[in-house]
């Protein structure tokens, strides 16, 4: 097995909202971006629950929209062995510095745990900081416990946390 890495955070000074992944899969890794495989549903998820059809734009576009919503993006593990893309084969792992990023962000409110897995590891490194912890369904295609829409559903929460504390320009087309 090899040892993978996470990608670096995607955040701003003015983040409020901060989604934790896991580690990136395969194919992410392999395109250098967040959720890069095609059955992921992040995009789809997240654009659902601001109003964008995030999916329709390029990767760039992608994240400053993300960006432009006070919304980042990064990931619990910082690096770790694993085979192939699924969470439960993670091994030796490292952890990324989130209370440190936490502590660069004076805006940061609120963090969202796309997966079970980013949950564990995430709860624990941010337990007591004041933060609003949320823990969602895993967009991952491998997750298939639930539907897309009951996903959807629990995924709302974005939405009504961007805009209850987020500042959240009106709804605009990017690019």
């Amino acid at each position: 097995m090899t040892r993978k890495s996470s990608f670096p955070p995607v955040v701003a000074p003015d983040t409020r909202l901060l989604i934790l992944g896991s580690l990136p899969g395969e194919r992410s890794l392999a395109a250098g971006r967040y959720y890069a495989h095609p059955q992921n549903r992040f995009w789809h998820l997240v654009g659902h629950a601001i109003g964008l059809d995030l999916p329709a734009l390029a990767y760039e576009q992608r994240l400053a929209a993300l960006l432009a919503h006070g919304i980042g993006l990064w990931d619990v593990v910082g690096s770790a062995t694993r085979s192939g893309s699924l969470d439960s084969a993670i091994r030796d792992l490292a952890a990324n510095p989130l209370a440190e990023l936490a502590g660069t962000l004076p805006q940061l409110s609120a963090v969202a745990f796309n997966g079970g897995a980013a949950a564990r590891i995430g709860t624990k490194l941010l337990a007591g900081r004041g933060l609003e912890l949320l823990s969602l369904p895993s967009s991952s295609p491998a997750y298939a416990a639930m539907t897309l829409a009951e996903k959807e559903r629990r995924w709302q929460v974005i939405g009504m946390v961007a805009g209850k504390r987020l500042r959240v320009p009106p709804r605009q087309s990017i690019g």
